[in-house]
């Protein structure tokens, strides 16, 4: 039934140094659909895969508004997503009322990351088995961070987390190094590859991905599926742009190839006759 003796509670260490209840937690996010994040100078984008049950239900909402300023997209257990969502809401209140300023992104991700950590301490609890990518705009900059099961967190440039994420974080890494200077538009476009290269062959639709955006004088918001849709419409124009000058190119190699097979024919055809007067067919 379990794996072995050191996994039926959160609290039991393996004699390797392991809790195997909180890797379980970590798995869980792995089998969640895709979410994606990245971050230029002055701008965040989060972008999702959405996944209904059925062809009859909706999909679950992967994106969450925390504040105008956050925003977080996530990957596993939707349920503990939204309880988490929640506890950052109630922070970012409580911050502005008492402080009347908005709540740091950077001290925001070590309570959240506070708050996984002491379930991976109490024997009656069970760690969160979600991960979540925290996008945030503040006096310093903007921010994407990541928060895993386990009660750490990390900042990134890019990310992606989630079934079939690897061939996100793939183009992501290609990429990364003009993140940092790219524009709203080109964030976009990114996480939109970056989508569907995790749908690995599906066609990609506003149906199937959703997209948040939040910058420097931009609020935190969710784009609706209309602006979605012309955007990857955009991009798959793009791409038959980029394509096509590749085509005459071919055809005109595939030229050069033709003109030179022939001539090779008739080079052969004259050998082959000095051959019939008298050379050697291992001459030829």
């Amino acid at each position: 039934m379990f794996r072995n003796q050191y996994d039926t509670d959160v609290t039991t260490w393996s004699p390797a140094g392991r809790l195997f209840q909180v890797e379980y937690a970590m798995e869980a996010v792995k089998q969640g659909s895709a979410a994606i994040g990245l971050r230029s100078k002055t701008h965040v984008v989060l972008a999702c895969v959405n996944k209904a049950n059925s062809e009859l239900s909706s999909h679950q909402k992967k994106i969450f508004k925390v504040d105008d300023h956050i925003g977080v997209a996530i990957a596993g257990l939707t349920a503990d997503g939204r309880v988490l969502s929640r506890y950052m809401r109630s922070e970012c209140i409580n911050y502005n009322y008492t402080y009347e300023s908005p709540l740091p992104v950077g001290r925001l991700v070590v309570q959240l990351a506070d708050k996984a950590q002491v379930c991976t301490q109490r024997s009656w609890k069970r760690p969160y088995g979600v991960g979540l990518l925290v996008a945030g705009l503040d006096e310093s900059g903007a921010h994407l961070y990541y928060n895993c099961p386990s009660g750490n967190y990390f900042e990134y440039q890019a990310f992606a987390i989630g079934s079939r994420s690897q061939a996100a974080k793939t183009y992501l890494e290609r990429k990364f190094n003009n993140f940092t200077a790219s524009s709203r538009e080109d964030l976009i476009k990114d996480a939109l590859i970056a989508a569907r290269e995790s749908l690995q062959g599906e066609k990609l639709t506003s149906s199937v991905c959703t997209i948040a955006v939040v910058g420097v004088g931009e609020p935190f918001h969710i784009l609706d599926q209309e602006t979605v849709q012309q955007l990857i419409d955009t991009f798959e124009i793009v791409r038959e742009e980029e394509t096509a000058p590749a085509e005459p190119e071919a055809a005109a190699e595939q030229d050069a190839a033709t003109e030179q097979a022939s001539g090779a024919d008739q080079g052969g055809a004259g050998n082959q006759g000095g051959a019939d007067q008298g050379g050697s067919p291992m001459d030829i």
